[in-house]
């Protein structure tokens, strides 16, 4: 799952996964409130499947990134899908305070495709391949 609200940065993030032949299905959310109605199956997203990996922007509308790793960190059947906070900031108040809230990694967002080809095909190698993650 992607949560980003900018739809130029999807865009990018969906080329790098074809790109990177990254064989994944990408479900896009655009605030951080969509985001936790996925994750937790409601409304519209009654039907969703849990995702195996969770890619957070910081800075999204409705509710930012920041409280959305709070909530899923704080709820025993979301806390154990590793959270990848993938964000242009660089601050390292952000990055300090992600890892306080238990983000698995945090990696700031390339600005260019060749970039993100090459984030995108790194988290697939580790998150998706190497890892062992709990079913839940």
């Amino acid at each position: 799952m992607l949560a980003e609200d900018k739809p130029g940065d999807v865009l990018l993030a969906q080329a790098a996964i074809l790109d990177a032949k990254v064989r994944a299905n990408l479900h896009v959310v655009g605030d951080g409130v969509e985001a936790m109605a996925f994750l937790r199956r409601q409304g519209k997203y009654a039907d969703a499947v849990r995702p195996d990996l969770i890619m957070l922007d910081l800075t999204m509308p409705k509710k930012d990134g920041f409280e959305v790793l709070a909530e899923i960190k704080a709820d025993a059947g979301l806390k154990n899908i590793p959270v990848i906070i993938f964000s242009v900031s660089k601050s390292e108040d952000d990055i300090r305070r992600a890892y306080d809230l238990q983000a698995n990694c945090y990696i700031a967002k390339p600005v260019d495709l060749n970039g993100l080809i090459v984030v995108i095909k790194a988290i697939d190698d580790f998150w998706l391949t190497a890892a062992t993650i709990p079913e839940k």
